[in-house]
């Protein structure tokens, strides 16, 4: 689908600016989108990119890294492509932090309309906001994005948004969750406000319960120092899995306008039930993983990695409760965590049983109650189960079969920034996070946290290659249900 854009039309952006052009999300995520956005045709032929780092280095050199990064996909590299994408591309060392550092960038840049990526530690964005204002870039044409986590608390993250806005108004603020630029996220959208099949099912009188689970086989590695500030709960509760929450549960908005669905997301964290101390003992799990096997290697356990002992979890596993009329009694269960079995990201809609059934004693193990699952990765698809009849002559047996309801068409499974990136471009907030969104996801998440500390619950440990701490699964199975991998 294509989302509304605001209006008035917006003014023509003429530079991308990549600061931490250097690191690892411009090498791994952003350059290589822009360049197959350009591939494809689809990147305006006005915009120019700007790296910017501490690392001094000239063009020639910067262009040259860009390119090994290319070469190095598995996509390999188009050479009509890259040398029409690396005319875009300039370099200018820069200290971020102050107007001074970005008194030869302001130079270059000459006052273009822009878009600055901060690709950096979000301890940062406000020094970068002020120095962008201080040295004349953040002007009423120019836009910031910043990548999560905005903040490690509430109280943070509304010291960060607020040093921002001094700089940059909330219309020319970009928060990036990328989830949300994948292509089975906006088919979850599609999927039920383009159909008239769902939306009357899409409530408490048809659905029994929800799992959203993201998965990951590797370890912290030497992320560690990073993660052992934010664990599992702030890293992924917060923000990727609260926002598949809330598309998964909102309300069917007016239009397809930035605001109204963000409005509609808004309302879901709104009604989130507070999880009290006596509720965090029994519907939250937290976990940390020691030594096993994930995909037949021996790995160390977190412990290991970082050197020391840690009471960081890298498991949560969660309830969650939509206080509306909608939702009341639908549980949300939320998993996450690092060194599983398998890479999943998943949202499975559990719809209730039959209530009766007329196929007799004979075909009732057989019933299997129908089922959505919206898988985002490692590959992206969705699925519904629905009950068939086996072919036979030996009375009526029922069988279970996934209907697929994707359109994959073989071709090149486009990373997530390339949507976001276009959006920024063309002044479309609609896949990006709203100030509110921020900060009504993290009181909620600080509930939880304030609660394992009062609380004082250490992380359960966990086989590196399993399915987390035992009270994952008791977490659904007090209510006689059960994961998916089950």
């Amino acid at each position: 689908m294509r989302w509304a854009f605001m209006t008035p039309p917006p003014t023509q952006i003429e530079r991308l600016v990549i600061f931490g052009a250097t690191g690892d999300l411009a090498g791994r995520m952003l350059l290589p989108a822009l360049y197959f956005l350009d591939l494809d045709g689809l990147l305006p032929a006005a915009v120019k990119i700007m790296g910017s780092a501490r690392t001094v280095m000239d063009r020639d050199a910067y262009v040259d890294r860009v390119r090994k990064g290319l070469v190095a996909r598995p996509e390999g590299l188009d050479e009509t492509a890259w040398a029409r994408f690396s005319a875009r591309l300039d370099y200018c060392p820069a200290d971020v932090a102050s107007a001074k550092g970005l008194g030869d960038l302001a130079t270059r840049l000459g006052g273009a309309p822009s878009v600055f990526y901060l690709a950096l530690s979000p301890s940062l964005y406000g020094a970068v906001a002020d120095a962008l204002d201080a040295a004349g870039l953040a002007c009423q044409d120019c836009r910031i994005v910043l990548e999560k986590p905005i903040g490690h608390d509430l109280e943070s993250s509304r010291a960060i948004n607020s040093q921002v806005a001094k700089a940059f108004d909330e219309r020319r603020v970009f928060r990036v969750d990328h989830y949300l630029g994948k292509e089975t996220v906006q088919n979850l959208i599609a999927l039920r406000f383009a159909n008239t099949l769902f939306e009357p099912l899409w409530n408490n009188l048809a659905i029994d319960h929800v799992q959203i689970t993201v998965a990951e086989t590797e370890g912290v590695g030497d992320r560690w120092p990073y993660y052992d500030e934010y664990g599992a709960l702030r890293d992924m509760v917060q923000n990727h899995m609260l926002q598949l929450l809330c598309l998964v549960a909102m309300e069917p908005p007016p239009d397809s306008a930035a605001d109204s669905i963000r409005d509609e997301k808004v309302k879901v964290l709104k009604s989130l039930r507070p999880l009290s101390r006596a509720a965090a003992q029994q519907m939250s799990v937290r976990g940390q993983y020691r030594g096993g096997v994930v995909d037949g290697a021996t790995v160390a356990s977190y412990g290991d990695e970082k050197g020391a002992q840690s009471r960081t979890e890298t498991f949560v596993a969660l309830r969650a409760d939509i206080d509306n009329w909608r939702w009341a009694g639908v549980p949300f269960y939320l998993r996450t965590g690092k060194r599983l079995p398998e890479r999943r990201t998943q949202i499975a809609i559990q719809f209730k049983a039959l209530p009766h059934s007329i196929f007799g004693a004979g075909a009732k193990d057989d019933l299997t109650a129908n089922r959505l699952v919206i898988d985002l990765q490692p590959t992206e698809d969705i699925s519904l189960l629905l009950m068939n009849r086996r072919p036979g002559l030996d009375g009526v047996r029922l069988q279970a079969l996934p209907l697929s309801l994707s359109l994959d068409d073989g071709g090149r499974r486009r990373i997530a920034y390339e949507r976001l990136l276009l959006d920024v471009l063309a002044d479309n907030p609609a896949l990006f996070v709203r100030r509110d969104e921020v900060e009504l996801a993290w009181a909620w998440i600080d509930g939880v946290a304030d609660a394992w500390r009062d609380l004082d619950i250490p992380p359960k440990p966990y086989a590196a290659g399993s399915w987390g701490p035992a009270g994952a699964f008791a977490l659904l199975e007090r209510s006689g249900r059960a994961w998916l991998d089950e």
